[in-house]
């Protein structure tokens, strides 16, 4: 009995690519923005990510055997990249209890309470961040100084986010009066306030372009996002530019890079289907602009990503990928 086989469905396609090559994948895509939060935030970036990574996979495998009654599968690598992108979405001198509760959102009730890996609705270190926001909103909108945080970690040097710079400006009717607000190339190389993921434009880039050579993820969903922030965000500025941002700020500001290229990627959570990839990269980027232009919160990728994931089941239904085998 112990031979028998698992018989599927047909078609049988075979590949050589795995769940943990494209998990890993990621993460070797994700190590330069990683080396330039090391760099800019010191000792504080290290603890959080470590705190991180150990927690996500300490809890999937404590709920996977202990609750699931099933067999452990944390080498795939999936809790390990959720532990690194809820890392990059926290400050560096944030508190380790509260990345440990973040952790056990992200694994125990954004991913396993639906299944596990493949099953879950939205993406789990988003969910992890936005209900810390909600929890800790001090704690999480405590943002250090970069290069002056480096030697310190719950006592780092604090500042302004450039985000929250503009929406101090937008608040007093004039952005045009904004003090301190970082350069674009300040902005492309990393040295402004932030979480560990905002910092550093060129090195997320860079983790995109090789994400699409290696074909871990396709261009549709980060392109569609970036270029409609840039249109969306492009014809407010032409028509009031006293009130509204040169629309670079918003690519380069924020989380919007880590979030396009990969948040929004997620295999899991986006859609199937090229043509509803664009489509969800178009509600993203309207979705994110309204919320920063308009809204009380500075950023607003996050809460973007997270109601176009809830929309991904439709998506998928109205436009399906081909099938195999048929002429496109």
């Amino acid at each position: 009995m112990s031979n028998l086989f698992t018989i599927s469905p047909s078609p049988h396609f075979k590949s050589k690519t795995t769940t943990s090559s494209l998990m890993f994948g990621v993460l070797i895509a994700l190590a330069p923005a990683f080396l330039f939060s090391l760099y800019f935030f010191g000792i504080g970036a290290l603890i959080t990510t470590l705190v991180s990574v150990v927690s996500c996979v300490l809890f999937e495998y404590l709920i996977t055997k202990y609750f699931l009654k099933q067999k452990p599968h944390v080498c795939d690598g999936s809790a390990i990249l959720t532990g690194v992108l809820l890392a990059f979405n926290l400050p560096s001198n944030i508190s380790p209890f509260i990345v440990i509760f973040g952790a056990l959102i992200a694994i125990g009730i954004a991913k396993m309470c639906f299944g596990g890996l493949g099953c879950n609705l939205f993406n789990p270190a988003l969910v992890a961040r936005v209900f810390l926001l909600i929890s800790f909103p001090v704690q999480m909108t405590t943002w250090p100084v970069p290069i002056e945080s480096r030697t310190s970690y719950l006592d780092a040097v604090t500042g302004a986010t450039p985000m929250a710079l503009i929406k101090g400006g937008q608040k007093a009717g004039d952005i045009t009066t904004i003090a301190n607000l970082p350069s674009f190339n300040e902005m492309f190389l990393g040295s402004i306030g932030g979480s560990l993921g905002e910092v550093a434009a060129i090195a997320l880039i860079l983790g995109g372009v090789y994400m699409i050579i290696r074909k871990i993820i396709t261009w549709h969903i980060p392109v569609t996002i970036i270029a409609t922030v840039f249109i969306f965000g492009g014809l407010c500025w032409l028509i009031n530019p006293v009130s509204y941002i040169n629309p670079i700020y918003h690519i380069l500001g924020g989380g919007l890079l880590l979030g396009a290229i990969f948040m929004a990627t997620d295999y899991v959570t986006s859609p199937m289907s090229n043509f509803g990839k664009i489509i969800f990269g178009v509600g993203i980027g309207i979705i994110t602009i309204i919320i920063r232009n308009w809204g009380s919160y500075p950023e607003g990728m996050s809460f973007a990503i997270l109601i176009m994931n809830a929309f991904v089941p439709i998506i998928n239904r109205k436009f399906k990928p081909t099938r195999f085998g048929a002429k496109k």
